[in-house]
């Protein structure tokens, strides 16, 4: 129904999560009638992301540099680390402009039901950190679901020799829920009334 080059960055948009055929279209015609400098923008801001972007070598985070601004700043708390399901969590939290410690980033969360276990999140390279750092605090920040809850108490079983508080944070994250879906009050509130890993 399109031409060729069209109907390639329409089924290019499709890609993308949650954007159906309807959206994609839309997005397409959006592009066509962009400007050449917005559509340069745009092209080289995705070959940017993919060039530049990496995974912080010490907490696996989004950033451009081996170490990410919060792992080498010595203004951050080494005491307290918070483990994440994914890199944007840490965008997240740090909008918020509570949490003053370091965080860490798992690579997904344990999921026996897909098949995914805990080599397959690099669970060996948080353990490996907290046996070298010793914080004397772990908060817990996964979306409350089966896998999170599977996730956390594996890591309180693998780290239960060492003397640390493992917490995690409070219910008012509601079941089932995304983590970049939930407002900033109530994910400042769940992160202020964190709970102890039974």
């Amino acid at each position: 129904m399109y031409p060729a080059d069209l109907e390639n960055l329409i089924e290019s948009f499709e890609f993308f999560p949650g954007v159906g055929r309807k959206t994609a279209e839309r997005m397409a015609f959006a592009v066509m009638n962009m400007s050449e400098e917005r559509v340069h923008l745009l092209s080289s801001s995705i070959e940017n992301v993919k060039e530049n972007i990496c995974l912080c070598s010490i907490c696996n985070s989004f950033t451009d540099s081996s170490v990410c601004n919060i792992c080498s700043s010595e203004l951050r708390d080494d005491s307290v680390l918070c483990v994440v399901e994914d890199p944007r969590s840490v965008f997240l939290f740090e909008s918020l402009g509570l949490f003053k410690g370091k965080y860490h980033v798992l690579k997904g969360l344990i999921s026996p039901a897909m098949g995914i276990n805990p080599e397959d999140i690099e669970l060996e390279k948080l353990v490996d950190r907290v046996r070298n750092v010793h914080p004397k605090e772990i908060i817990l920040a996964f979306r409350p679901s089966i896998e999170g809850e599977t996730t956390a108490l594996y890591i309180k079983r693998v780290l239960g020799d060492l003397d640390i508080k493992i917490s995690k944070i409070a219910s008012g994250v509601p079941i089932g829920a995304d983590m970049e879906y939930i407002d900033a009050m109530t994910l400042e509130r769940a992160l202020r009334d964190r709970k102890n890993v039974e």
